[in-house]
């Protein structure tokens, strides 16, 4: 069932699971454990770490970053919780930086190396795994985008450019993030060939961006959303842009649509879909393709054998930021995509750099805002999971740990 949106829903109140955050567990074993690794790490490391005694470790200089450890529960959450905890400490407050981004660069950068390799190969007695009840089902894709996109537009509004675009953008020298911005949705609207006349399905609305440069190259655009926030102020932003004639945005999950389309475009989106509904995704997609279609992706990617050795492993960016996702690597996507459609992927254009660059400036902007953040009723802790959030992503990408790219799909 679909439904078409046509006015503006109130922003609700805040609340998510940064707002309770246990104390620190004691557990003598597990912080020792982690004591002994993070000296066992941090001393190869060009950064400086200083410790609650006043020792300071690593191998950085005195223009290194620095991580500034306050308490022991650092090593209590690290301990017990692994990298949940390491997030969880930031949060609370038991380890800052200047920079968080360039403190955790260098951890991004040996991550694969950070605990030993017998410890590795325990880990499935001693990782968390994704709860059953964050899974992607019709019920559980809305509870889970629900719980990100719908936190407030007035939110993304204070960090996002004026595109209200919340994904990669694609720099050339001298853009801004907004030129970037609309370089990236130019790109991929030309791959697939979108211009006058095209009917065009998007799958993840946004904030409508690319739902309405397609209406201004003259295309007829259906694109859906499970996020009633976002379709709201979608909705009044095509209007602005005087094309609502040519864009029907509709609150549906991408199993429920139905239809043939010359073209269809899914901009982040695969990370929401979940790895087990990943034949459902691409089937969908080839099912409402008109022969000699295209599909146009953008997605973040990890490297397959870090796939594989995480695919059901329970982080810190499912509890706090985005429950129920996975990223897939290429060689995942071509294998679906292989086994289960006629799909096949004609071209791949990866840009992981330009997503540090995006993330740095979401950051800057983000904490540029704080007073407003605040009046918005986010707290501090909300603000140090936000800014974790985005500092631990861009040491991602800025280390080739993640990646991104636009891939090009179609029969052969």
């Amino acid at each position: 069932m679909t439904a078409a949106v046509h006015e503006q829903h109130p922003d609700p109140a805040p609340g998510g699971p940064w707002t309770t955050l246990a104390p620190a567990p004691d557990r003598p074993v597990h912080t020792a454990i982690a004591r002994f690794l993070f000296h066992r790490a941090v001393r190869r490391m060009p950064l400086r770490a200083e410790l609650p005694d006043g020792r300071v470790l690593g191998a950085g200089g005195s223009d290194s970053p620095v991580m500034h450890v306050r308490s022991d529960d650092f090593f209590r959450r690290t301990g017990a919780l692994g990298l949940v905890g390491f997030g969880e400490a930031f949060m609370a407050g038991d380890w800052d930086a200047d920079d968080p981004a360039a403190v955790l660069t260098p951890f991004a950068r040996r991550l694969t190396v950070l605990v030993p390799q017998w410890m590795q190969r325990m880990r499935r007695f001693y990782v968390q795994h994704q709860p059953s009840r964050e899974r992607n089902t019709l019920v559980g894709a809305r509870r889970n985008i629900a719980r990100h996109y719908d936190l407030s537009n007035d939110l993304f509004s204070l960090f996002l450019d004026e595109s209200m675009t919340y994904s990669s953008a694609w720099f050339e020298p001298g853009d801004t993030l907004e030129q970037a911005q609309a370089r990236k949705i130019e790109r991929l609207l030309d791959a697939t060939g979108v211009g006058l006349g095209t009917k065009l399905l998007e799958i993840g609305t946004g904030w409508g961006a690319l739902a309405i440069r397609a209406a201004q190259r003259g295309a007829t655009v259906t694109t859906i959303t499970l996020s009633a926030e976002q379709a709201a102020l979608a909705q009044q932003r095509v209007e602005a842009a005087g094309v609502a004639g040519r864009v029907d945005i509709r609150i549906c999950d991408y199993r429920e649509i139905d239809g043939e389309y010359d073209a269809v475009v899914s901009v982040e989106m695969i990370e929401a879909v979940g790895e087990q509904y990943w034949p459902a995704y691409f089937s969908s997609l080839e099912r409402v393709l008109a022969p000699g279609g295209r599909v146009g992706i953008q997605a973040i990617l990890l490297e397959h054998d870090r796939m594989l050795a995480t695919r059901d492993q329970y982080t810190w960016i499912h509890k706090y930021i985005f429950p129920g996702g996975a990223l897939p690597s290429l060689e995942a996507i071509d294998d679906v995509v292989a086994k289960h459609t006629g799909l096949r992927v004609l071209d791949t254009h990866a840009f992981g750099q330009d997503y540090a660059a995006t993330l740095r400036e979401w950051r800057t902007r983000f904490d540029a805002h704080e007073c407003e953040v605040d009046a918005l009723g986010f707290d501090r802790r909300f603000r140090r999971m936000w800014d974790f959030y985005l500092a631990y992503c861009e040491a991602g990408f800025a280390t080739g740990y993640l990646d991104v790219a636009q891939l090009v799909l179609s029969r052969p």
